[in-house]
């Protein structure tokens, strides 16, 4: 083990441990191979949800429920999740574990393709948080914006691919190669656009944090 990986274990203890019951779902979902939110974006998500206080949320890419209830676990009493998801086998899981958690009331499933049920949607949310397919951000991102006021902040997860963003197309596996291109266009765009304040970091494996103005 690296000073680097030292750094990150000592680090992670300093963190909070989940709530056993929230635990067991993470661990039922990596059990599964199931992907959620990485611990170091746990703990990223931990810090901005205390300081900023998101009411209305918008998660695309439910899995099984995990952030949708870490979001809830770690936010104000009246904050509300629309949570979109599309895969049935996840849908119903997500939907046993939301059922038996104290929140159920405050997260509502979506079930569907996310990019015919975002043109539907007629609130404006606090706070977006993107976690579905990697390849469909780019096209996601107009109607996004619609669903933004001045303030509100999207969050795109798994940015990085690995650290695959930063190689040649050519040096990408064949099957990899037009999400990484779209992935790579998302990020040209969004950090482009005179309507945000962009910032993309290094945590777990990438996020871009994108301020409306």
């Amino acid at each position: 083990m690296d000073k680097r990986d030292r750094l990150d274990t000592y680090l992670e203890l300093l963190q909070p441990e989940l709530p056993d019951w929230l635990y067991k779902i993470e661990e039922d979902a990596l059990s599964n191979d199931v992907p959620i939110i990485r611990k170091p974006t746990q703990h990223f998500f931990r810090m901005y949800l205390s300081m900023m206080k998101p009411r209305e949320i918008l998660e695309i890419g439910t899995a099984v429920g995990f952030s949708s209830l870490f979001m809830m676990d770690n936010s104000c009493v009246d904050s509300r999740i629309d949570t979109i998801e599309n895969y049935p086998p996840r849908i119903e899981k997500a939907k046993e574990n939301i059922s038996s958690s104290s929140y159920r009331d405050r997260i509502n499933l979506i079930e569907g393709d996310a990019m015919e049920i975002l043109p539907t949607l007629r609130k404006k949310y606090d706070l977006i948080f993107m976690d579905a397919s990697k390849g469909q951000y780019i096209h996601m991102l107009p109607i996004i914006k619609n669903l933004m006021h001045e303030g509100s902040v999207l969050i795109s997860d798994n940015i990085l691919q690995e650290g695959d963003i930063i190689e040649s197309t050519f040096a990408i596996k064949r099957r990899n190669r037009t999400i990484h291109k779209r992935m790579r266009e998302f990020l040209e765009v969004i950090s482009s656009d005179s309507d945000f304040v962009v910032n993309t970091m290094a945590i777990g494996d990438g996020i871009t944090v994108a301020v409306r103005k």
